[in-house]
């Protein structure tokens, strides 16, 4: 797989990620913070960013000997404060009548495995320097529901690389029975690619072999659309800022009752995020170095704008060098809070502007548009002299009335004639994004929520059999 991306000569590797990248840009200080998670929770909860709640630490044997064991929680993490890779930690799901806890595994654990694991941490078994070490207890975060169908008991978490403010490369980290319920590559876990401008799945790996479906299934791994997408690029921007650190992996769990929170950061992230995106990480870098920017927002639309659906398959007619689409497509429709929403989309050449239904108008946010049509009447059947009146009485009025509406327009189509309402509508199609404007139609009877007419389809040739 290596070999595949190596063609494009923009493969990043471990050198060139340490000398060109993690030297200049990652201080000595700020690494040293990034390995230590204690110190990077108590940072992070000081600029307000969440992380997972702290129950217990043990920096010694006198620690250890004195601990109340009977105060932890029935589920929480167990885990090394200076570990790598995953290693040392111990996922904690409840505790049995007879006193034992269960691990991730399906096994039990009792206080003396705890001892004997915590004195291997305390030894320095995990740590990334091989000194002795701290163990702690913290929260166990739990998965959000859209996760369970793709995901082995434990917790998924979103690696997200940032650079200079810009989060450049994402992916979707799953446990697996393979690793234990550990969201965790190196053990066994799946790493599925993560379009920056959408938060959609893309490819996936394990064991840096691509896959389609979750081992065992026929559950696809690609398509999945991660919840709060945009806040959890906010996120890793912001831990980014907190650190001090300008190349980072931060990793962010979308938990079912906090929504996204911080699991941890890493200062020298792992280069497999670049095989789960079929994508090299040394292009995206080589395109923002030098870019002054100065906001996570900002960070946040050059990234979509730079390297959104960049895995996408677009075919180009060899004259025009139009795209060439189907007469169905994907879209990414931007809701009135810029939070993105996936739909199938009919294209249709006859209709001469886009369409979308009142049930995806109301999940877009057009609310006003909404009590406009109801109580003027849009879109009841008209005839075309009662559809001039209809718009010579009101329009003025319903323009100053409602913002949500810029535009009305009277629709002829073989059902007959229509005045409706317009709204602003912002879409991407074939990885091209679109400012336009769009009617509202009731559309129960149809099965597309959205229908793409031909004032936005000038960029396209439509081919029906694709």
């Amino acid at each position: 797989m290596f070999q595949y991306l190596k063609a494009g000569q923009k493969i990043l590797g471990m050198n060139a990620r340490n000398f060109s990248y993690i030297r200049p840009a990652n201080s000595r200080r700020a690494i040293r913070l990034a390995n230590d998670k204690l110190r990077t929770k108590r940072l992070m909860r000081k600029a307000g960013i969440p992380v997972p709640k702290l129950f217990g630490v043990i920096k010694n044997r006198l620690d250890l000997d004195s601990f109340a064991w009977e105060n932890l929680p029935s589920s929480f993490v167990l885990k090394p404060n200076m570990g790598l890779g995953g290693g040392g930690i111990m996922v904690i799901y409840g505790r049995k009548k007879n006193s034992h806890w269960i691990k991730s595994s399906g096994g039990e654990a009792t206080i003396a495995d705890f001892k004997a694991h915590i004195q291997d941490i305390l030894d320095g078994r995990y740590s990334i320097s091989g000194d002795p070490d701290i163990a702690f207890f913290e929260e166990r975060l739990k998965k959000t529901k859209k996760f369970r169908r793709i995901c082995y008991r434990g917790t998924p978490d979103v690696r997200i690389i940032v650079y200079n403010k810009v989060p450049l490369m994402a992916m979707l980290r799953l446990p697996t029975r393979k690793s234990e319920g550990k969201a965790n590559l190196h053990l066994g876990g799946i790493g599925a690619g993560i379009d920056i401008a959408t938060g959609m799945t893309t490819t996936a790996i394990q064991n840096d072999q691509t896959l389609k479906n979750i081992p065992g299934t026929n559950r696809a791994i690609s398509g999945v659309k991660v919840p709060h997408w945009k806040q959890i690029l906010r996120l890793a921007i912001e831990a980014q800022i907190a650190s001090s650190l300008g190349y980072l992996g931060a990793d962010i769990v979308l938990d079912r009752h906090h929504g996204p929170v911080l699991l941890e950061i890493n200062a020298r992230p792992g280069l497999s995020i670049q095989i789960a995106n079929l994508a090299p990480l040394k292009e995206r870098l080589e395109r923002i170095r030098g870019l002054k920017i100065k906001t996570a927002e900002k960070g946040i639309r050059v990234a979509e704008e730079l390297f959104g659906n960049e895995n996408e398959e677009v075919r180009k007619d060899e004259k025009s060098g139009k795209r060439i689409i189907s007469s169905t497509e994907t879209v990414t429709l931007f809701t009135k809070k810029g939070e993105q929403y996936q739909i199938q989309a009919k294209i249709d050449t006859g209709a001469g502007y886009s369409s979308i239904s009142t049930e995806l108008a109301a999940t877009l946010g057009f609310t006003e548009a909404l009590a406009a049509i109801q109580k003027y009447q849009f879109n009841a059947p008209l005839s075309p002299d009662q559809a001039k009146k209809m718009a010579s009485d009101i329009e003025a009025q319903v323009l100053r009335e409602y913002k949500d509406i810029i535009d009305t327009i009277i629709i002829h189509s073989a059902n007959g004639t229509t005045y409706r309402v317009m709204v602003p509508l912002t879409f991407v199609l074939a990885g091209i994004k679109f400012k336009t404007r769009a009617s509202i139609v009731r559309r129960k009877h149809l099965k597309y929520p959205m229908i793409i007419g031909r004032n936005d389809l000038k960029k396209f040739l439509v081919d029906p059999h694709k």
